[in-house]
C-alpha cells in the first residue's frame, strides 16, 4: 500500500501546472504561430528599410507611385487630379472595420450566441474579400503602367532605375505576402461560419475557435499598419 501511495504521488508531480495566463493549449499555440510569423514580416520590412535608408535620395516617391484611384472609370479623373493615399486609405478603412466586426463575433461567441456570431462573421468575410479585390485593382493598375518585380516605369524611377526596380520587388513581395494572409483569414472565417451555422460550437460548449481565428485576423490587420507606413506614407 505504501508503494502504491508513493507511485500515485510521483504521478501527480508530473501532471503539470496551470495553463499560462489561464489560456488553453490552442490559444498558446496560436500565439506561438503569430510570434513566429511576426519575425517573417519583420525580416521583410527591416530589409526594405535598410535598402531605403541607404538609397534615400534616389528612392521613388510614394505620392507619385500611388497617386491614382485604380478603379475602372477613374482614368480621366486620375489624369487631371492626382489623389495620393485615397485608395489605400479606403483599403485601410476596410480592414479596420473588419477588425471591429471580428471583435463583435468573438464577443457574441463568449455569450454563446450563435446568431450573433453569424451576424458579425458574414461582414468580416465580406470586408476581407473587398480588401483583396482592392489589392487586385491596385496591382493590376501598377502592372499596367509598367511596375513589376523586375521593371519600373520612368516616371516612378527617379534618379536610379535599379533602386526603383528594388522598390517594386519589395512592394509586390511584402504586400503579396500580406494579401496571402488575408486570403487565409477569409478561408478560416468561412470555415468558422459553416461550423457555426451547423451548430458545432454549441455542441462543443464553447466558441474558443472564433477567438483564436480572431487573434489571427487582428494580427493581419496590425501588420497592414506597418506595410501602409513603409510603402505609402514614408
Amino acid at each position: 500500500m505504501a508503494q502504491a501511495a508513493t507511485l500515485n504521488t510521483n504521478e501527480s508531480n508530473w501532471n503539470g501546472g496551470g495553463s499560462p495566463m489561464k489560456a488553453s493549449y490552442g490559444k498558446v499555440m496560436i500565439w506561438y504561430f503569430l510570434i513566429s510569423d511576426t519575425f517573417t514580416f519583420v525580416a521583410f520590412l527591416v530589409s526594405y528599410a535598410a535598402l531605403r535608408v541607404t538609397n534615400a535620395d534616389a528612392w521613388p516617391t510614394a505620392s507619385k507611385v500611388f497617386s491614382s484611384i485604380p478603379l475602372p472609370g477613374f482614368d480621366h479623373l486620375n489624369e487631371t487630379i492626382p489623389m495620393p493615399l485615397v485608395f489605400v486609405s479606403i483599403m485601410t478603412f476596410i480592414l479596420i472595420i473588419s477588425s471591429v466586426t471580428m471583435v463583435r463575433a468573438v464577443q457574441e461567441g463568449a455569450m454563446m450566441n450563435r446568431k450573433g456570431v453569424i451576424t458579425y462573421l458574414i461582414p468580416t468575410i465580406i470586408f476581407g474579400i473587398l480588401f483583396l479585390l482592392c489589392q487586385y485593382f491596385e496591382w493590376s493598375h501598377l502592372i499596367h503602367h509598367g511596375m513589376t518585380l523586375t521593371t519600373m516605369p520612368s516616371d516612378f524611377a527617379g534618379h536610379n532605375g535599379l533602386v526603383a526596380y528594388q522598390f517594386g520587388s519589395f512592394f509586390f513581395t511584402i504586400t503579396g505576402f500580406h494579401g496571402l494572409h488575408v486570403f487565409g483569414g477569409v478561408i478560416l472565417n468561412l470555415y468558422l461560419l459553416i461550423r457555426t451555422m451547423k451548430g458545432d460550437f454549441d455542441r462543443i460548449g464553447h466558441y474558443e475557435m472564433v477567438e483564436k481565428i480572431g487573434l489571427y485576423w487582428h494580427f493581419v490587420d496590425l501588420v497592414w499598419v506597418y506595410v501602409f507606413l513603409a510603402f505609402y506614407l514614408m
